[in-house]
């Protein structure tokens, strides 16, 4: 039985939870009744001895501790389960915990008991209250019949049209979970929480669990905008929905949430514009990912509807436009259909008093007192307001340097980095979320080797950084000598200063010319390695602490569009933006996506859908330089004189699913190469006509564009850098040749117009796959402030529908295996390889994909790559092959070990035990290196 302390750790004061037995009456909350019936289960399954008592008596109360945790998100503040809710949650817990055999006994516990109750107390004593009977407490303390009526209504509106889904279930498993005298507010949670539970059994439960959330958003914003009558079904805002929006825009400006030049739009004519029927289009996981960050709240409460929201994230991105009411309705069409959507800072700011709608800074930190703490502070100015830090700290000197002011020595770089650590920690943008940080530093500076450590959990914690993100900027002179087993010098900045500047093939003389000197004695301070023993550290931190990340230095400089006007010395906070910074200017980049499973369908791209919508988002994506609130100057400096922006695309997998392509495919592969193809020939030409509009960038004269070098023109100066060492493909199928005259011709609007991003909220928003992703588990349990409830691949479910394998069973097969369809038998091979998870792919497929997408991009892509069972032969080779293929970063190392117990035998709820296979078939692998090593086992 969990003990006392176990239960009070996690449960508010006594009285705050209420249970509703099967018969509706309500009783209190009592954990130790979890703990007696999971003990129950345990002793039926492993027997009573002394040694098994003990051990289930500690796993009993851990179980019960989560159990009671996942009740207390779902309800904070307290309120009332039923009895089955707790049950449902027992038996998750047990199957996450890997007890399956407790799982199956506790199921059968519990179908024996069911089958008890109905034959001493008869079918009726099961049955719902009777909802007639039933009395709803609302905020005033009156008490009012349940209205039966508008519980149906909508039920009907949220399934409607959502095949597989049925209102009087919805209704029979709401029932179930109020009790006369219910607040007001816990009967809409119940009609949420009954659909959420229904989801693992049909994916399209979670439509119907937004729809219902969404009755309580109508409520919540309706009330506190003094609107009456304060509710409104899905059928009725369609003709409040221009009501809800004007309030909403006064309301806001009022309390100085919105900037007050909004009240000057035609107002009529944009609330007519909003088209009630797209807040049908949300998961459960998107509406509420909403509800929770980005609704524009006053008090506590949310006053702001779903299309009023994309109206005024619209309204602020044409708020310069001539015809604004007509730039913003196309705005909010192409926000709200989720065709695209811009990025995280964009959607929290835009309209509001301070509008920071860029997502990334990048800074260089200059190698004294004031330039580093000013950086700091820049740091804590820029992340206050929502955006993602970049800093290179490669010019800061090492330990042991000599400091001529005090005639000392310095520290070197890492205490600075602890103070940047604690400064993104303390400053949590705006307490919308954490502020984040990467740092980059150069793979020649000399206190490398303690940068590699920073993220360990052992050693001297002053010379730790927790929080940071960090990456190495490595150049390919390092890559060259790990390749060619050769020694590496390691340097303080302090003794060869233009280091930090050079790139190619320049660099390399210069820094051979600095060997020459520390060998005759003209560098003292210097230290010589071999460079794959540095490689190899690299590697194993990596793997260890999950940075620094691999990032190199000469593809992002050598491709760089607007390399005349400076040099890039990192990446950002997620390695897809590469633009140069200096003491003057802090580059800046504004990013949105595309949803690319939004124009794709059996027959591959849509080609006139995607061009329309790069053309104006390019335009949303301009218009944010000049609205854009800039916390420092040398932020606007830069954002005004070279406009660069990134747009990238998100629901790469779903396209893939629809075009029936495994991830790891020679076929997927092309499509990652014909799809950003696509996406860059039409930013190029958006922003040529850009250009053509409102004229060029400033520094548009000298940059590749001006000379006619585009994206993938450019890979051979990253040839001609490089000298050797570089397979990635050149193929092209559009005019480019064409594109490239009109950009001499007209110019560009934007230094750079490309980075795909990780989209790990927006994605969710709109319902698709992040990012350039592949699907990290087809079945998982999703943890939020609402509690938990499950995620399905509603593609993989509709394939197993049709082939009528979709049953409880399936879904407990899921749940057993995290969500993979591998060691499934009755699944066919041809759905196993569709449907194959991230560890379950080759991640040299991953490579090969971005190389193909690196090509036309002109800045970078955030490219996470997953290793089930890593190596140091399989990761050297893995990193090898991003230099090769011309990646210009990585981002994170998803590592999984062998942690868990193989699972050699599945329980079914059949009761029957079915050996299956543990181990994932094979995946055919992408074409060797043959560059690196013709010899290594893992190249074959």
């Amino acid at each position: 039985m969990a003990t006392a302390s176990a239960v009070e750790a996690v449960l508010p004061a006594p009285g705050q939870f209420r249970v509703i037995r099967r018969n509706g009456k309500v009783t209190s909350f009592d954990a130790s009744k979890i703990s007696v019936a999971v003990t129950k289960a345990f002793l039926a399954v492993e027997g009573g001895s002394a040694a098994a008592s003990m051990r289930i008596h500690e796993t009993v109360a851990a179980l019960t501790e989560t159990v009671v945790a996942a009740l207390k998100r779902r309800s904070p503040g307290g309120g009332t389960f039923h009895i089955e809710d707790i049950q449902d949650q027992v038996e998750l817990a047990l199957m996450r915990e890997g007890h399956h055999k407790v799982a199956r006994a506790y199921v059968l516990y519990r179908e024996a008991r069911a089958r008890e109750r109905a034959e001493e107390m008869g079918q009726e004593a099961e049955a719902a209250p009777d909802a007639r009977a039933l009395n709803v407490t609302l905020l005033d303390g009156t008490m009012v019949p349940l209205d039966m009526e508008r519980m149906r209504t909508l039920a009907r509106e949220a399934c409607a049209g959502l095949e597989g889904t049925e209102a009087a279930l919805v209704l029979e498993e709401t029932l179930r979970n109020l009790y006369d005298g219910v607040s007001e507010k816990e009967v809409s949670a119940a009609l949420v929480m009954s659909a959420r539970t229904l989801i693992e059994k049909e994916p399209n439960y979670s439509f119907v669990a937004a729809r219902l959330l969404m009755d309580q958003l109508r409520t919540e914003a309706l009330t506190y905008l003094n609107l009456t009558p304060s509710h409104a079904t899905q059928a009725e805002m369609g003709q409040r929905y221009g009501e809800a929006f004007r309030a909403f825009i006064l309301r806001g400006v009022e309390h100085e949430l919105l900037d007050p030049e909004l009240r000057s739009y035609d107002l009529e004519r944009l609330g007519k514009a909003l088209d009630a029927s797209r807040d049908l289009q949300f998961t459960y996981l998107g509406l509420q990912t909403l509800y929770d960050r980005y609704f524009i709240h006053h008090q506590g409460h949310r006053i702001e509807l779903p299309q009023v929201f994309f109206m005024r994230v619209a309204m602020g991105l044409a708020i310069n436009e001539i015809d604004r009411e007509a730039r913003a309705i196309e705005f909010y069409q192409l926000l709200s259909s989720f065709d695209f959507m811009g990025s995280t800072p964009t959607l929290f700011n835009s309209g509001t008093l301070r509008p920071q709608l860029s997502s990334c800074y990048l800074t260089t930190v200059p190698d004294d007192l004031d330039g580093i703490f000013g950086a700091i502070k820049d740091n804590a100015l820029l992340s206050k307001f929502a955006g993602g830090l970049g800093n290179d700290w490669s010019r800061v000197r090492a330990l042991g340097s000599h400091i001529k002011g005090t005639n000392g020595k310095s520290q070197g770089v890492v205490p600075f980095l602890k103070v940047a650590n604690d400064t993104a920690v303390a400053v949590n943008q705006g307490g919308k979320r954490k502020g984040a940080v990467c740092a980059y530093l150069e793979t020649w500076h000399l206190d490398i080797e303690e940068f590699l450590d920073l993220r360990k959990n052992t050693g001297d914690d002053r010379r730790r950084t927790h929080d940071m993100n960090t990456a190495n900027w490595i150049p390919d002179l390092f890559m060259k000598r790990v390749v060619e087993e050769q020694d590496w010098t390691l340097f303080s900045p302090a003794d060869c200063p233009d280091l930090h500047d050079l790139t190619g093939q320049a660099f390399e003389k210069r820094y051979v010319e600095y060997e020459r000197m520390a060998d005759e004695g003209r560098i003292k301070l210097f230290k010589r390695i071999p460079a794959v023993q540095l490689w190899r550290k690299m590697l194993s931190m990596l793997f260890e602490t999950g940075h620094p990340w691999i990032t190199f230095k000469d593809p992002c400089n050598l491709r760089y569009t607007n390399q005349h006007a400076g040099v890039v010395h990192s990446s950002n906070l997620c390695t897809e933006i590469t633009l140069h910074t200096n003491d003057h200017e802090i580059a800046v980049c504004n990013l949105g996506s595309i949803n690319l499973a939004q124009h794709v369908d059996e027959d591959g791209l849509d080609m006139q859908k995607l061009e329309r919508t790069i053309r104006t988002a390019m335009r949303m994506l301009d218009n944010v330089i000049e609205y854009n609130y800039y916390a420092v100057p040398q932020a606007r400096n830069s954002n005004l004189r070279h406009r660069p922006v990134g747009l990238g695309i998100m629901g790469f997998q779903d396209a893939l699913y629809k075009l029936r392509l495994p991830y790891a495919s020679q076929d997927a592969v092309e499509f990652a190469d014909t799809s950003m193809e696509a996406v860059s020939y039409f930013a190029i030409q958006a922003s040529s006509e850009l250009a053509e509009e409102r004229g060029k960038y400033h520094s548009y004269d000298g940059s590749l564009w001006s000379k006619g070098i585009l994206p993938i023109d450019s890979i051979d100066l990253v040839e001609q850098g490089r000298g050797g060492y570089l397979e990635q493909d050149r193929s092209q199928t559009l005019d480019w040749a064409g594109l490239r005259q009109r950009v001499k011709k007209h110019g560009m609007r934007n230094s750079n117009v490309m980075a795909i991003a990780p989209t790990a909220t927006i994605s969710n928003i709109c319902g698709v796959s992040q990012s350039i992703e592949p699907t990290y588990q087809n079945l998982f349990v999703k943890s939020n402030l609402s509690g938990d409830f499950t995620v399905v691949n509603p593609y993989l479910a509709a394939d197993l529908k049709k082939l009528g394998l979709w049953d409880e069973v399936m879904v407990n097969d899921l749940k057993y295996f995290d969500g993979s369809v591998q060691p499934i038998d009755r699944v066919p091979e041809k759905l196993k390889q569709l449907y194959a998870t991230a560890f379950e792919i080759d991640p040299r497929w991953l490579v090969e994909a971005g190389s193909r997408r690196q090509k036309w991009i002109d800045q970078a892509q955030s490219l996470n790559l997953y290793m089930a069972e890593p190596s140091g032969p399989k990761l050297d080779n893995l990193y090898k092959l991003a230099w090769v293929r011309g990646l210009k970063t990585t981002y994170y190392l998803r590592a999984m070990g062998k942690t868990h117990v193989e699972k050699t035998t599945l329980t079914k709820l059949d009761g029957k035990l079915r050996g299956v296979s543990a181990d994932a078939a094979e995946p055919a692998m992408p074409k060797a290196c043959s560059i690196l090593d013709p010899t290594c086992e893992a190249c074959q």
